[in-house]
């Protein structure tokens, strides 16, 4: 039996966006470069599709991180990359994205 208690927990980040703006591939290109740079970091990505159009939210765990109508665009991957870094795992290089 494994001991937990060492183990911190993996996060979870979620894609909440709107499909009526199609904006699922946008969505999954971020899931999958999140997934590529945090493999050992995240539990997982969650793409959520929203009920209220316009939406486009980034959240780890419960907590939102970036949201497309408080900034007023979509973020670069590169500042997607290091907000989600900044919760999961601070310590982490991004290498060249964090230049």
């Amino acid at each position: 039996m494994e001991d937990n208690k060492s183990t911190p927990t993996k996060k979870t980040v979620s894609l909440e966006y709107c499909p009526k703006c199609g904006w699922l591939l946008r969505s999954a290109y971020m899931a999958q470069e999140l997934l590529t740079t945090f493999s050992e970091d995240l539990e997982g990505v969650l793409l959520k599709p929203s009920e209220t159009s316009g939406t486009f939210q980034v959240r780890v765990d419960d907590e939102i991180i970036f949201d497309r109508k408080q900034a007023g665009r979509f973020p670069e991957i590169k500042e997607l990359k290091q907000l989600v870094r900044d919760h999961v795992n601070p310590g982490k290089s991004l290498g060249h994205s964090d230049r």
